[in-house]
């Protein structure tokens, strides 16, 4: 009697869960076909939006031409949503694809790439797991996802023997082979960064559009004007599929998403007419005309750093530019490590020649490093005191005659600071191989593009005086002056010895490079 009465407690709890199960399904299903087409319906209505928050029209108006276009790609400045809606519209193919699978597809997968790998890891993912949190997962009408994978870069769909009908992945943007055969009935390209991502990637996913239902979202910060991603928006022939959409900073200003005192300050800090201010703060294709260092380096480096900072800082330090202040000009340290990288800069505004040795001093101490000192006016009592400290310091000289030539030796240089100014545009170039690495400080971006240069007699290259530059943007390059200055040199000079000499200040020895 007891037995019977639990078989059939067991079988109505079986009844039960089959019931749920069918109700939970059908929910879903019905989310699946109310939300196929519409990404900004989606993003309105099963989205967790706070009070004082919202999506911003523009942010609206390109999710809602997914559809109807296929393919979209969104320029805009720094700070105006663009992983957002990108999340969001992951989420968006995500659900509804996989809650009408085998209704309207047996198969969907969602690729993510970007120029560098860091930008999903970093940006996109954590973007698209946070947004998962915030989806109200009643009105979809299934569980959400585990914490755990809310913490990876990958989401997958199986079926009832445990085969993957659905999966969202990051893939690099060097694997053009993994992109190109990434097949399904649906497919959704998601480009982060794309001012960057080589063409190979690009064509490699043209593909997928030749069969299924495939579409794209490219969006990026813009750059220079060159690429696939500005042959997109300056509508190319052949690319005129792509619908392209420019988010300005008065969008993002009126939409509460750019603070203007920032933009304000951007324009005093860059100039209207620098490329750094044109592509961050107005979201324009724009590289500096006659300058010294293209943008697009410098934010190579800058992903460098990134990469080497994400490591654990790896290297010891071997040199440090020292950039010294005069009159409201702050003195600049630029701590170089192992392997052409930049680790830090130091700023030390309204400090006297003693105070700046002691700020050499301290990150010289029980290191083998050396310094490299501006040694004109003021630097030059920096250089003597250093010396007298028996530390080895090598004096810069702006204004001195250059013997050196460029790397393919055609040119010459009117002085030491275009020589070391070209130095760094050659390490810089992304086809040098010298792989060097800077901070990411606007200050120092804004610096490392404000000069120019010009050919003068003797096929030498003159680089634009630091007086000229300060007539123009309002203030001095000091930050880049110290990075300069720093990477003129090797990080061991050939004709260097690591020798064991006093210190005078407090007795004992040390050991330093010396001549």
């Amino acid at each position: 009697m007891r037995s019977g009465l639990l078989v059939g407690q067991r079988a109505g709890a079986r009844l039960r869960q089959k019931e749920e199960e069918s109700r939970v399904g059908w929910r879903f299903r019905q989310f699946g076909r109310k939300y196929w087409d519409d990404p900004a319906g989606f993003v309105q209505e099963c989205v967790r939006w706070r009070e004082d928050e919202a999506p911003a029209h523009y942010q609206l108006a390109a999710l809602a031409d997914i559809v109807p276009a296929r393919r979209i790609a969104i320029r805009a400045p720094h700070g105006t949503g663009k992983s957002t809606a990108a999340a969001l519209a992951c989420w968006w193919f995500i659900l509804t694809r996989s809650a009408l699978i085998d209704e309207r597809c047996s198969d969907w997968k969602v690729l993510t790439t970007a120029s560098v790998h860091r930008q999903l890891k970093k940006y996109l993912w954590p973007e698209i797991h946070k947004w998962g949190r915030r989806i109200a997962w009643g009105k979809v009408g299934r569980e959400p996802p585990t914490e755990r994978e809310l913490l990876r870069m990958e989401f997958n769909q199986r079926g009832p023997r445990g085969d993957v009908l659905g999966q969202a992945m990051a893939v690099a943007s060097s694997n053009a082979e993994f992109i190109e055969g990434a097949h399904a009935e649906q497919v959704f390209y998601v480009f982060d960064e794309a001012k960057r991502i080589p063409d190979e990637t690009w064509d490699a996913a043209e593909g997928a559009f030749a069969s299924g239902e495939c579409y794209a979202m490219a969006i990026s910060t813009p750059g220079p004007p060159i690429g696939r991603f500005y042959d997109i928006h300056r509508r190319r022939e052949g690319l005129e599929r792509w619908q392209v959409r420019h988010i300005t900073s008065d969008d993002a200003i009126a939409a509460g998403r750019m603070n203007a005192q920032w933009a304000e300050d951007c324009l005093r800090l860059w100039g209207d007419k620098s490329a750094v201010y044109r592509n961050r703060v107005l979201g324009e294709f724009a590289e500096d005309e006659g300058g010294v260092i293209p943008l697009s380096w410098i934010e190579e480096a800058n992903d460098r750093w990134h990469e080497w900072n994400d490591n654990g800082r790896p290297g010891p330090l071997v040199s440090v530019g020292v950039d010294v202040g005069e009159t409201d000009d702050p003195t600049v340290l630029a701590l170089r490590h192992e392997g052409n990288v930049i680790g830090e800069l130091r700023v030390h505004p309204g400090i006297e020649t003693m105070q700046t040795v002691a700020k050499v001093e301290q990150v010289l101490a029980g290191s083998a490093a050396f310094a490299v000192v501006d040694a004109i006016g003021l630097g030059a009592g920096v250089v003597s005191r250093l010396n007298e400290l028996g530390y080895h310091v090598i004096r810069f000289v702006a204004g001195a005659k250059s013997q050196k030539k460029d790397r393919s030796n055609s040119f010459g240089f009117a002085d030491v600071r275009s020589e070391a100014w070209w130095n760094l545009r050659e390490m810089l170039d992304p086809e040098s191989g010298d792989e060097v690495a800077l901070p990411p400080d606007d200050k120092l971006t804004g610096e490392l593009t404000a000069p120019t240069y010009r050919e003068v007699s003797g096929a030498r290259l003159k680089v634009e005086s630091k007086d000229e530059i300060r007539k123009r943007i309002g203030r001095s390059t000091d930050r880049a002056d110290a990075v300069m200055q720093v990477l003129n040199y090797p990080e061991k000079p050939v004709d260097w010895k690591y020798v064991s000499v006093e210190k005078r200040r407090s007795g004992g020895r040390q050991r330093v490079w010396r001549r």
